[in-house]
């Protein structure tokens, strides 16, 4: 008989509506303020962290309702913000500068909920608040790094042509090469000058130099480049944060807009974003006095560097690799339970290392952890300064030709070589950046963003319900479940989805999928309608009703899913979350609507006798 729905379809869409529920429902237990305490520069939070909190919390009676250990990070609950503020500004006293103490908003959702991976929606930063940085690109630095750039090739350049030099350093603004012979300078210059076109290049016969000077074209290039590398370096390490729906891009010449919703963290966001950590690989300058280089008398071609340990390592200046080869880093444990940071090369960089430690097997190479921080001096310009601060992290004898792939230990704690390889797996910046402007979003708007949003989108579902229920009687009370459990199903997938963000536009997203579901009804129940002023039977009209309205459906919700996937694909920010939730809603909504309602309708009407039908 006509439209009788088989027992396991039934289940399914039971099923199906129950999981949506499920992963919906940690929606409903709200959240409590908290305090989060989390180490810095490498420093975990472990139990004397929380027996110290406790303790400090129970001595000037701050109230708290829970305190957990997690992932190196202490998080004490509170029943209000009053006491989450007093803790706060006790912690942040009381712990010093190793730990980061940040406010936070933690979920209520019960523990076997939350072992089955129920969590709530994440909220952008127009709805959950957050934190804005505004950064500035140092492009000085960007040149500075450039042109030491260029001094290596150059000298590689001249000796792989064979053209003998005294020096190559730098000058001012420019390169200065010094060479024995006016052939090699006229050498020189006809070489270099084909080989670096965006240069420069004047000779001087008396002194036997040549100098090479960068164009405007070439310096706007630099700049340019330094600043669209760090957008992309800068979105990496956002990624490794873990923030959804962040926002980065462009402002100007020279700085970086960031927004990262839901960020209590800040300190431990700034350390991350503002690090300009890389590694450099030199050779121990075993050779030279290291005595002589501890009173001041340090050779030409070496450097003299300290460990953190405090004990001081003479080394080459020659730099055999630096850091922007790197494509993988990880950290793990070596065979002595050991910390080290396993690093993998790009194509060039495996070859250049290769040939660098194929004639250093058995000499010592050390690792230069290098950083730059912001003084408070300015150039100028009006630009910081940067102090650069370079560590040798590690010593160790080349045991064989390293390649693409090899390890280095001596970075300190296991926290601090995973902070260091997430550095370097999201990549050192071009140039250093600083923060000019932060601004953090609180709770207050995002509450009435929600308030708001909230009240527009179950104004927009009373509406649709009151003239579903007038104008389709029966069937439209199968219209209001449906619609109903299309809303239950967007929240628990958005729930589900790691990366789904609800924000703003996402909330009109949801209100717009809401006449779209309705819609899909309103032409099947039409399709029923006039199949029984045509004469056909009940069962006759329901059954085509559903057929033949179907492919209408099906063609209208493809062709706005299609435009959805465009907006995701090509828009940033409020456009994604708009797109996102809008596909949500169209491929629950076809499911609701279509499969939904025609179980429903054949489990009351189905397969029955009827004169009529209340629609």
């Amino acid at each position: 008989m006509l439209n009788n729905s088989p027992l396991w379809k039934k289940l399914l869409v039971l099923f199906i509506v129950a999981l949506g529920a499920l992963y919906a429902s940690p929606n409903l237990y709200g959240e409590s303020p908290a305090v989060q305490v989390s180490g810095l520069r490498g420093v975990e939070a472990d139990a004397s962290t929380l027996d110290t909190i406790k303790s400090k919390l129970t001595e000037q009676k701050i109230d708290f309702s829970k305190i957990i250990l997690e992932k190196g990070q202490v998080l004490t609950k509170f029943n209000d913000t009053e006491n989450q503020l007093k803790a706060r500004d006790l912690l942040d006293e009381h712990l010093g500068d190793k730990y980061s103490v940040a406010l936070n908003l933690t979920p209520n959702t019960p523990d076997w909920l939350a072992g089955i991976g129920g969590v709530p929606m994440k909220l952008g930063l127009d709805l959950s608040g957050g934190v804005s940085f505004t950064m500035e690109v140092n492009m000085n630095e960007a040149i500075v790094k450039a042109t030491d750039g260029m001094i290596g090739d150059f000298r590689s350049d001249l000796r792989g042509e064979k053209i003998r030099y005294r020096s190559v350093k730098k000058a001012g603004s420019s390169i200065e090469i010094q060479f024995r012979k006016v052939e090699d300078v006229e050498a020189a210059e006809s070489f270099l000058s084909k080989r670096y076109r965006d240069l420069l290049f004047v000779e001087n016969s008396e002194t036997m130099t040549l100098s090479a000077t960068m164009t405007e074209p070439k310096l706007k290039e630099i700049r340019e480049y330094a600043l669209q590398q760090n957008i992309t370096i800068i979105r990496n390490r956002v990624n490794e944060l873990g923030v959804a729906e962040p926002l980065v891009q462009r402002q100007g010449q020279k700085n970086i807009i960031i927004e990262l919703p839901g960020v209590q963290d800040t300190a431990k966001a700034k350390e991350i974003l503002n690090a300009t950590a890389t590694i450099e690989f030199r050779m121990v300058d075993g050779d030279g006095d290291l005595s002589a280089a501890l009173n001041g008398r340090v050779p030409a071609s070496s450097q003299l560097l300290y460990g953190r340990d405090g004990r001081p390592t003479l080394l080459k200046k020659r730099v055999m690799l630096t850091g922007d080869h790197i494509v993988d880093a990880g950290s793990s444990f070596d065979e002595y339970s050991r910390p080290q940071v396993n690093i993998t090369l790009d194509s060039p960089g495996g070859s250049k290392f290769s040939n660098a430690t194929k004639n250093a097997i058995g000499k010592p190479m050390a690792t230069v952890f290098i950083e730059y921080k912001p003084t408070e001096r300015v150039d100028s310009e009006g630009n910081t300064i940067f102090e650069k601060i370079e560590e040798v992290i590690s010593v160790a004898t080349i045991q064989a030709r390293l390649g693409k792939s090899f390890r280095i230990t001596g970075a300190g704690t296991q926290a601090e070589a995973h902070n260091l390889a997430l550095l370097l797996r999201a990549g050192a910046l071009i140039a250093p950046i600083q923060i000019v402007e932060e601004r953090t979003v609180g709770p207050t708007l995002g509450a009435e963003n929600i308030q708001l949003g909230f009240q527009a989108i179950m104004g927009g579902f009373a509406l649709v319900f009151i003239f579903m229920l007038i104008y389709y009687r029966a069937f439209g009370v199968v219209a209001n479940l449906a619609l109903s459990a299309n809303l239950v199903l967007i929240i628990g997938v958005m729930s589900m989805i790691p990366g789904a963000t609800l924000t703003l536009p996402g909330m009109a997203g949801i209100v717009l999928t809401v006449g779209m579901a309705v819609d899909a009804n309103v032409l099947i129940f039409e399709r029923i309608r006039e199949e029984l002023r045509e004469g056909k039977s009940v069962q006759q009209a329901i059954h085509q009703g559903y057929d033949a309205a179907f492919s209408t459906i099906l063609d209208a919700n493809i062709t706005t899913l299609i435009a959805a996937i465009i907006l995701y694909s090509v828009g940033t920010g409020p456009i994604k979350g708009f797109a996102i939730t809008l596909s949500i809603g169209i491929i629950t909504s076809m499911f609701t609507a279509i499969v939904g309602t025609r179980t429903i309708v054949n489990s009351v009407w189905g397969g029955k006798r009827l004169d009529k039908l209340s629609i």
